[in-house]
Parts: structure tokens; C-alpha cells; sequence
């Protein structure tokens, strides 16, 4: 979790003393870390008394092809590449604009999984 408050230095680079301590309710949320497995999601509570759900692991994605204007719903095989943290690959960890290998092919994935309780991708190669 890390604080999300406002930040000890101005523009400038010049330092503000803060006149408070930091707040539990500026802590951000855990990381989803969506992996590849059976199906787990969570549902947590955000301010104003809604919810998100967190998607923990999954299987499956639905993989649209732009060609012919069709989606499926299908299997995930593994991570191939994931730009934003190269460890994620190993880990087999979903984020957005992972690409993953499934049945069809190779696609990128298109939302947050972490964040819509869903994995959505565009295939890029068959």
C-alpha cells in the first residue's frame, strides 16, 4: 500500500513543512496482481459506498477479433510480455497491455483486470 497524499515538495522542488500527519483513508488499496489460475475475485469497498471488483486469478478472456468483428470467450496459456514490469511475465501476472497467449492466438489486454473483475484482449496474431 503506499500513501497518496499530497506531495512534501513544491513545483519547484522546494520543500512544504506539512501542518498534519497522514490520514488511514489517504492509504491506497493492495495491488490486485491478477494471475493465471481458477477463478477468484474479491469485492471491496471505495469511498462514497461503492465497489470494485478485484479480479485475483483467471482463466479465461474475452478475445475480440478485429477482422471479423467476432469475440470469444477462451483460455489463457501464459504471459508472453507484459511492458509494464518484466517480472510479471514469469509470474504469469495480468495488468493492462499484458499480451497473452491463448487458444486463438496471441492478443493485448485492452481494461484493468484488477480493477473490472474481467480480462478483455484484442488479438494481434493468430
Amino acid at each position: 500500500m503506499r500513501w497518496q497524499g499530497k506531495s512534501t515538495r513544491k513545483y519547484t522542488g522546494g520543500r512544504i513543512i506539512q501542518a498534519r500527519g497522514k490520514r488511514k483513508f489517504e492509504l491506497g488499496g493492495e495491488t490486485a496482481n491478477t494471475h493465471l489460475g481458477k477463478t477468484i475475485r474479491k469485492t471491496v469497498k471505495t469511498m462514497g459506498g461503492e465497489r470494485k471488483v478485484r479480479l485475483l486469478r483467471d482463466e479465461t478472456a474475452i478475445v475480440t477479433d478485429t477482422k471479423t468483428k467476432t469475440s470469444k470467450k477462451v483460455k489463457i496459456e501464459t504471459v508472453t510480455g507484459n511492458p509494464a514490469n518484466v517480472h510479471y511475465v514469469r509470474r504469469n501476472i495480468v495488468t493492462k497491455g499484458s499480451i497473452i497467449k491463448t487458444e486463438l492466438g496471441s492478443a493485448r489486454v485492452t481494461n484493468r483486470p484488477g480493477q473490472e473483475g474481467s480480462i478483455n484482449a484484442v488479438l494481434i496474431a493468430p
